[in-house]
């Protein structure tokens, strides 16, 4: 009898949420399992396991478990993080070389090493066309550049909260970074200063979205035509 098991894992640099498919192999939380993946084969950690009576599930996005991860599979996955450091110092000497107008946040090798992801940002378009070639023809691999955003960079590098937390909210838990408006400060009753309320990545800081819904039922109408008088109240010189 095929026994399946649906397995959610954790995976990559980004700390990817993904759904996979097990046949005939049993699993726990915690447990570390090889998969197939749209960017190749992956090493992830299995965050939820759940038996299935028959492979009737109506997901089209599942990927395939393939095995669980052995001692070598292990060894090469520490050893992973020897090559994107490599690979860091050689991109980061290529764009000084070029003078390309970009900041290199990481690289992040796939497991299988098929391909190395180079993430950065910039401001405006850059031409790295012949960063590409170099970098191929040294690493030997296929190379994707990916440009994210101030809030992704944050997320990649990680650092401690300004909270106190061992890391911040988007590196530890987040799985959607959210855009943070000045509505939702003011929604809230606090005073609008940049250097409170800016996070590591020079944004809003993402716990300012975890108090809406309450600052809402909070705010009453009687709080609101109040808000309102002293919004309309002449300031001192």
């Amino acid at each position: 009898m095929i026994m399946y098991e649906l397995l959610t894992l954790r995976f990559g640099l980004r700390k990817t949420i993904g759904r996979f498919l097990a046949t005939n192999m049993s699993f726990r939380v915690g447990d570390r399992c090889v998969v197939s993946t749209e960017r190749g084969v992956e090493l992830g950690m299995v965050l939820e396991s759940r038996q299935l009576e028959s492979n009737g599930t109506t997901e089209t996005t599942l990927g395939k478990a393939l095995r669980r991860a052995t001692e070598r599979d292990l060894y090469l996955y520490e050893k992973k993080k020897d090559w994107e450091n490599t690979a860091y110092r050689l991109c980061r000497k290529q764009i000084k070389a070029h003078k390309l107008p970009m900041k290199l946040s990481e690289v992040e090798y796939v497991f299988d090493g098929s391909r190395v992801i180079i993430y950065f940002t910039a401001n405006r378009r850059v031409d790295f066309r012949r960063l590409v070639k170099q970098l191929a023809r040294r690493l030997r691999t296929r190379i994707e550049m990916r440009q994210v955003g101030a809030r992704d960079e944050a997320k990649l590098i990680g650092g401690m909260g300004c909270c106190g937390l061992s890391q911040n909210c988007s590196a530890l838990f987040l799985k959607e970074l959210k855009s943070v408006s000045v509505r939702t400060v003011k929604r809230q009753d606090l005073r609008m200063s940049m250097n409170r309320l800016s996070g590591m990545c020079g944004r809003l800081k993402c716990c300012l979205n975890y108090e809406v819904d309450t600052s809402r039922r909070r705010c009453t109408p009687h709080r609101r035509r109040r808000r309102r008088r002293r919004s309309k109240r002449p300031r001192k010189n």
